[in-house]
């Protein structure tokens, strides 16, 4: 049996037997749309499951990791996804922060910060997206002036995935002020900014599933310690892309497991129902099916992320879609009070968003026809 085979029998057994006891209770539990369910119980999850090592198992060892090998993580997330264990609480801190700090962090700053993470500890954010300022991450208005010891916030990020149950947020703030000609990102730091402390203010906002995962963040002179900025001040913009590189890694083939979930009870669904008799419903099931036989190819043969993102989220976007055309004229009701949606009803609405968070469709399609073909950038005005 070769080591990875090893590693993806451990970690099976492990949740095998993990999850058929006081754990039982959270499978299948929170997820997009549902980032409410049993939030507690599954930090106490989390927290379980770094006490046995096997949060951050792709980090390396000296910083409280396993030292997974790619295929040894593919194998992680796959089992995770196939065991039904409970959506991650702790994803931003452990796969976008940790990796960020590990690679760009000082000394003291994963001295500081890995270990929290990983023992689930301490959560993040990720302070990018701005009203004025979405996928267009050049032009935050969010700004940091240096006062002693201390760097001083000022600005507004919104679209901020789980700030309400955060402890720390890493912000892009404009450190320096743009020079005459200076290219749009120049002057931009990322900072590690503590969220409960005066001069922060988080508003949840209500989503299409009436749930509330992103949130409004305001900072009103809020403060952090001047060596608390990743990188040398001004670098933020390689930073934050360093960031998005990891944001969409080797994860995203246990998220391709739940996609496959998703489709297969779709198409029991459309058995079911008749649904499947119409022709014009079999080909976009079977269009479905080749779609994500297409995506897992990518993600294991390494695809440049904005192009994995791009087919990922449309493909997902387009399943919720057709689930609603299967439901047909049932899908657009709610079964009794409290009118709670179902899950064909979350999925539709929800994926709305995946073309539009992580750097939307619009965006990735730039990155790919700039930085991967080559081909002459866009004007800009």
């Amino acid at each position: 049996m070769s080591s990875v085979e090893e590693f993806r029998t451990e970690i099976r057994d492990w949740l095998t037997v993990r999850l058929d006891g006081e754990f039982a209770a959270l499978k299948g539990l929170g997820g997009p749309g549902r980032e409410h369910e049993a939030f507690a119980e599954r930090l106490a999850w989390e927290r379980h499951m770094a006490a046995h090592g096997w949060t951050c198992v792709g980090w390396p060892e000296e910083y409280g990791g396993r030292g997974a090998s790619i295929e040894e993580q593919i194998a992680f997330h796959e089992e995770y996804a196939l065991a039904d264990a409970p959506a991650r609480v702790n994803h931003i801190g452990e796969q976008l922060l940790g990796p960020t700090l590990i690679d760009h962090g000082t000394e003291e700053q994963k001295a500081r910060f890995l270990p929290a993470v990983r023992a689930v500890e301490e959560l993040w954010c990720q302070g990018y997206s701005e009203p004025e300022a979405g996928s267009d991450l050049a032009a935050v208005r969010t700004r940091a002036v240096r006062e002693g010891d201390e760097w001083v916030v000022h600005g507004q990020k919104t679209w901020t995935s789980l700030a309400h149950e955060a402890q720390w947020c890493f912000v892009i703030a404009r450190t320096e002020p743009r020079a005459p000609g200076a290219r749009p990102h120049a002057g931009l730091s990322c900072l590690l900014v503590p969220l409960d402390q005066p001069g922060v203010e988080i508003r949840p906002i209500v989503q299409l599933t009436g749930t509330s995962e992103f949130n409004e963040v305001f900072f009103d002179g809020a403060r952090t310690p001047a060596g608390h900025v990743v990188g040398a001040p001004g670098d933020g913009w390689r930073i934050a892309m360093a960031t998005l590189g990891y944001e969409r890694g080797v994860s995203t083939l246990g998220q391709q497991v739940g996609f496959r979930r998703e489709l297969d009870a779709l198409v029991e669904l459309a058995r079911t129902t008749g649904a499947a008799d119409d022709p014009l419903i079999r080909e976009r099931l079977v269009r479905a099916w080749a779609g994500l036989r297409t995506l897992r190819a990518n993600a294991l043969s390494g695809v440049d992320p904005s192009l994995a993102k791009l087919s990922w989220s449309h493909w997902h976007r387009d399943l919720g879609e057709l689930a609603m055309d299967v439901r047909g004229a049932a899908g657009t009701l709610a079964a009794a009070e409290p009118y709670e949606l179902d899950d064909w009803q979350r999925l539709f609405l929800f994926s709305r968003a995946d073309t539009i968070y992580a750097g939307s469709s619009e965006i990735q399609r730039n990155i790919i026809a700039e930085r991967v073909l080559g081909l002459p950038k866009e004007p800009r005005g």
